[in-house]
């Protein structure tokens, strides 16, 4: 969570540079991040400002499995191999 927290602070900052005028080249550079990183989130920025730099959540596909089976998986792994 906290990782998650400090990416978005990277775009944070890259909007303000953005803002600016500040070339992605530098904005890549200032933040130790790729160009290609820089251009997705100018991109972004772009389209839907400062607001779709903001984090999105956990990525990654929705749990399927009820709480019964979660419960159910939850013990079988505490039981080890």
């Amino acid at each position: 969570m906290k990782a998650r927290a400090e990416r978005e602070a990277l775009r944070f900052a890259a909007a303000e540079m953005f803002e600016r005028g500040v070339d992605v080249g530098e904005i890549a550079w200032r933040l130790a991040v790729t160009r290609k990183s820089v251009n997705e989130w100018k991109r972004a920025w772009r389209s839907g400002g400062v607001e779709a730099l903001a984090s999105k959540g956990p990525g990654g596909a929705k749990c399927r499995l009820d709480e019964v089976q979660l419960k159910i998986l939850e013990q079988v792994l505490d039981e080890g191999p």
